[in-house]
């Protein structure tokens, strides 16, 4: 049995890597892959039955955009990795395109995961988040109130996460109080999409804040969780953000990440053009498919992390905090 590689081939100092590397960083060659990225996912997730341009469409009112201003935090300093160009969008997440395509583009993603299984995207997107919270309730804490929700986008992860918790606590009444959940994002742009599709205000507080830093008083939540965040940063900021994650838990508190899983088949079987396109769009993909997330965690303080592939392109990780 051919042993599983840590990596796909085309991540990394690999020739094959190098190559498209190069490809990438021509002007017009990049400018060709970025376009095309973009049209690939929005005719994929159309075709599937994904409502694009109607989600934009209803999303982009004058209600929406005069929320930035009250989500906006003036004190918030972006680092530059997060002001570099971002799933093909030239302003990466600090613009409205972005931040209104955010939903539609989180769809398509999921009926990426089993593209052989007749889905709807409804069903795949339900999939894709029940393997998530599978997991976290095998390994995850026994009890938990507080919840932050690290990178939240456009809350979709968030409404999830809150909505699996407040069911368990319905089934445990003896909870002091109601399922306290909180969305944390660099790009109010998002954060504003997120209040506005959180109609019932579900979600306590939606927090324009950078997550090496995030201004919460130590020991303040019993989970921590980043989803599909970690392959968006350098490991520098993913090694900072642990830090902080450490600080905010509750001793016996745990972080939970769900992400892209360097040794799944499906991954490192993907495509020249799928590969190439993937990177022309995800500017610190090498960074992460060579980056130890296990010994980073430990080296932070946290307990050895449970790591289960929880579907055929993700693993889910949880780490906890010593009690």
């Amino acid at each position: 049995m051919t042993p599983t590689k840590l990596k796909p081939d085309w991540a990394g100092d690999d020739l094959l890597s190098r190559l498209v590397n190069r490809a990438i960083q021509t002007p017009a060659l990049y400018a060709l892959m970025k376009r095309q990225a973009r049209q690939v996912m929005i005719k994929t997730a159309e075709k599937n039955g994904v409502p694009w341009r109607q989600t934009c469409a209803t999303l982009d009112t004058p209600e929406l955009r005069q929320q930035l201003t009250a989500l906006t935090n003036p004190a918030v300093v972006y680092p530059d990795y997060y002001q570099v160009p971002f799933h093909a969008y030239s302003e990466g997440n600090l613009c409205w395109q972005a931040a209104l395509e955010a939903a539609p583009a989180t769809y398509a993603m999921a009926l990426r995961v089993w593209p052989h299984e007749d889905l709807s995207w409804q069903t795949a997107q339900d999939r894709l988040r029940q393997s998530f919270l599978t997991v976290l309730d095998q390994y995850g804490p026994t009890r938990v109130d507080d919840i932050l929700d690290v990178g939240c986008s456009v809350g979709i992860s968030t409404l999830s996460l809150h909505r699996h918790y407040g069911q368990k606590q319905a089934q445990q009444p003896s909870q002091p109080h109601p399922v306290q959940t909180v969305g944390l994002d660099l790009s109010p742009y998002m954060l504003a999409v997120a209040q506005t599709q959180d109609a019932g205000g579900e979600i306590a507080q939606w927090v324009h804040a950078p997550a090496e830093s995030t201004g919460f008083s130590e020991a303040s939540f019993d989970l921590v969780t980043m989803q599909f965040v970690v392959h968006e940063l350098p490991r520098t900021a993913t090694q900072a953000i642990f830090a902080e994650t450490m600080r905010v838990l509750r001793p016996g508190g745990a972080l939970a990440i769900v992400d892209n899983n360097p040794q799944s088949a499906v991954i490192q079987a993907l495509p020249p053009v799928l590969f190439t396109l993937m990177k022309s769009t995800e500017p610190w993909s090498d960074d992460y498919y060579t980056f130890d997330v296990e010994a980073a965690l430990v080296s932070t303080g946290f307990e050895p992390p449970v790591l289960v592939p929880s579907d055929p392109r993700h693993r889910t990780l949880i780490a906890r905090k010593a009690t």
